[in-house]
């Protein structure tokens, strides 16, 4: 509670009061009060009880711990490419993945005094890199925190006119800033991948679109991604995501993360995964969930 801005606590305190009082209905987020997460869970879970924590481990734990019955985690983002580095923190957390939401994202630049005062505009890295060109050309320089609605808060706490707060439209209000600018972006096409987690897995639907999401380490091998994604191709399976990332420091092995069309139980995925264990060294499925988005099959 002490890490967030003395603005954001009272909040706080009374949506987590109420969370704690019925887990089976909490949704942890990270962030304040008022953040992109904070939206996404009112979306996609209208009858839930946000549950606000500071870091996203801490939205992990609420859920292990049995505090909430799942968390929404933003994964990626259209402009500005990976949010949390689920990968590091889903293998060892016991918790799936069981859904997915899509948010578009506004950003508003927001503060005390008046907009010609503002020199700095304060926001989580995501945020100011998606809206990088636009506050260079307005000759403001970024500064980093880690959460958007949180900015907004400590703004409010510092009383600093020169500093502003990059954050969704309804964070002003909780806080009492003014909105100085809205619809701040570099791009209108601002989009935010949110994963759903929770400690376990409710059945599948029997019809539908499904996507399946899990990491792999390749054998220290010539051509072993190769080898590895072929079955996918052979399959007609479709990939779409597939990013590398180094754990540790042996710069030895590169693992993955993969998103494919499909679940386990079809046919060509079955097959594919089946080669892809053949070609790597392991392999852990994070989780097979419905779309919320259509993809190509």
């Amino acid at each position: 509670m002490d890490n967030f801005a003395a603005p954001a606590r009272p909040i706080v305190a009374r949506m987590t009061e109420a969370a704690l009082a019925e887990p089976k209905r909490a949704v942890a987020f990270q962030g304040a009060p008022g953040a992109n997460s904070h939206i996404a869970v009112l979306e996609a879970f209208p009858t839930g009880l946000p549950l606000p924590c500071f870091s996203f481990e801490d939205a992990i734990d609420a859920v292990r711990e049995g505090r909430a019955d799942c968390a929404m985690i933003p994964i990626e983002n259209s402009l500005h490419g990976r949010v949390a580095d689920i990968h590091f923190l889903l293998p060892q957390s016991g918790l799936v993945i069981t859904g997915e939401h899509f948010l578009p994202i506004r950003y508003a630049l927001m503060g005390l005094g008046k907009r010609a005062d503002v020199r700095q505009a304060m926001s989580h890295p995501q945020a100011l890199g998606q809206c990088y060109h636009w506050l260079k050309a307005q000759g403001i320089s970024p500064l980093t925190y880690p959460d958007t609605a949180g900015a907004a808060a400590v703004v409010a706490e510092e009383g600093d006119p020169a500093v502003a707060a990059l954050a969704p439209p309804g964070a002003a209000p909780l806080y009492g800033l003014t909105v100085f600018e809205n619809d701040v972006a570099d791009a209108d096409h601002n989009m935010t991948r949110f994963v759903v987690l929770a400690r376990t897995a409710p059945p599948l639907r029997e019809h539908g679109m499904f996507m399946t999401t899990f990491i792999f380490e390749v054998k220290n091998v010539p051509a072993a991604l190769y080898k590895a994604l072929g079955g996918f191709a052979t399959n007609g399976v479709n990939m779409t995501k597939l990013e590398s990332y180094q754990r540790g420091g042996s710069f030895a092995a590169t693992e993955f993360y993969c998103d494919i069309v499909g679940r386990p139980g079809d046919p060509a995925v079955d097959r594919a995964l089946d080669e892809l264990r053949f070609h790597t060294k392991s392999m852990h499925m994070l989780g097979a969930y419905p779309q919320a988005r259509a993809r190509p099959e």
